[in-house]
């Protein structure tokens, strides 16, 4: 069978193994299991220093060029040298939160088509028979007419196929032979929107490399601090609820005032018509109020004098770097909002850390609640102080739910079991 993975337009391709970005990490490993027995062809933006065509460990990358990206810094740097600033998504955003646009520029035709067309052009000769994209539905149109006998999968890792304009996205679904959702939470909301298509939906859970995300002697590593150390991986974002893990810390401090919190991640807002814009759910609504801030300032100035010293910002660091910090951490906390699935948890769980999570999207299907992690309401400053005292109080619950967490991550979200299902899906497809 010959597959090819798209990953999406807004993702440049580095040399394997890739550094970053969750689609671009998930193809790498996928792609590398299925061309045990697959031929495999991933396609990707390109970055300038690359090659055009890159083999790695029996995958084929193809990387095309971006005419779009070009035609932005152009657009940027006349906007710069003319003194004019185009208004921003997060300006706009938080003025028009009640005008919803079900139709953003990120799921028009017009977003990347370059790439959508240098796609179904290069796909017409490779001649494979299944190819699988990646949440960006405007490339499906154009690669069914360019394609008319190639399998078509639609991988879902967010909500949009449920909150974008339904007749755009019934359209573009007449022409997908199967829909995937990285949690049953996603599946589950596309087969309650699009009945007609509920049977050719199924879930596909993301994976962790369960050989390089461990801990071999189960024990922390401990770098000097004397108290535990509690950790948030992810981006630095308001959906991400790191503002409402500070105020859970404030109330940890005054009982355990040597823990520490280590925040490890980018920096960065999505679009505000991405997530905030589309949602229909009051608690991500309301985080429009984010977007006229900076929501690292914001973060920063709600850190107290004493509490500045038991925060650290760490910033970005390399995907293969994690291990490390969560083998050095007691605690993992996902605060998110908004989460379709939750992939520090299961990375976390792999290193046999325990973990809090919220009750929102797919998080609630990788955590059993007393068992491997504890699970918070969302958007609960009180629910989540009581999680951390709880877990920071017992080490022995702790050891165990470490143990457990290992032994659910390696069992249920390994990216050999995420590649098996997907040969499941590509021969029932072919």
């Amino acid at each position: 069978m010959k597959v090819a993975f798209v990953s999406q337009p807004i993702d440049s391709i580095d040399l394997p193994p890739v550094r970053g970005g969750s689609i671009t990490i998930w193809i790498y490993h996928v792609a590398r299991e299925l061309a045990k027995d697959c031929d495999v062809i991933v396609y990707g933006k390109k970055d300038g220093y690359l090659k055009k065509i890159v083999f790695d460990e029996g995958v084929e990358y193809r990387l095309l060029p971006s005419a779009y990206d070009h035609l932005r810094v152009i657009k940027r740097s006349i906007s710069g040298l003319t003194g004019r600033r185009g208004v921003t998504s997060s300006s706009s955003g938080a003025n028009s939160s009640s005008n919803t646009n079900k139709r953003p520029l990120v799921s028009s035709a017009a977003y990347h088509p370059d790439y959508a067309l240098q796609v179904a052009y290069d796909l017409r000769s490779r001649k494979c028979d299944v190819v699988h994209l990646h949440n960006f539905t405007q490339l499906v149109p154009v690669i069914r007419l360019l394609n008319p006998g190639i399998k078509i999968v639609l991988h879902m890792h967010c909500e949009w196929l449920t909150q974008l304009d339904r007749k755009m996205i019934e359209k573009r679904l007449e022409k997908v032979d199967t829909v995937i959702g990285c949690s049953e939470y996603i599946t589950n909301k596309i087969r309650n929107t699009f009945p007609q298509y509920a049977e050719q939906c199924r879930t596909v859970y993301n994976g962790v490399d369960t050989d390089r995300f461990c801990n071999k002697n189960g024990k922390r590593t401990a770098r000097g601090t004397r108290g535990k150390r509690l950790l948030f991986v992810g981006r630095v974002s308001p959906e991400k609820g790191v503002h409402v893990l500070l105020e859970a810390f404030r109330n940890v401090i005054e009982r355990y005032p040597d823990t520490e919190l280590e925040i490890v991640g980018p920096q960065g807002i999505p679009p505000f018509e991405s997530i905030v814009g589309l949602s229909d759910e009051r608690r991500i609504k309301e985080l429009a109020r984010f977007y006229s801030v900076s929501y690292r300032s914001y973060l920063q100035d709600s850190l107290c004098s004493g509490l500045s010293s038991k925060v650290f910002f760490t910033g970005s660091v390399p995907h293969l770097d994690l291990p490390g910090y969560y083998c050095n951490a007691d605690v993992l906390i996902n605060p998110s909002l908004y989460e379709a699935f939750g992939m520090t948890l299961v990375e976390s769980m792999a290193c046999q850390l325990p973990v809090i999570a919220t009750r929102v999207g797919g998080m609630v299907e990788i955590v059993e609640d007393g068992k491997n992690g504890l699970l918070v309401e969302p958007d609960s400053v009180s629910d989540l102080t009581r999680a951390i005292l709880a877990l920071l109080s017992n080490e022995d619950l702790r050891k165990t739910m470490g143990i457990a967490a290992r032994k659910r991550a390696v069992e249920h979200f390994s990216y050999e079991m995420t590649a098996e299902s997907l040969r499941q899906c590509y021969t029932h497809l072919c």
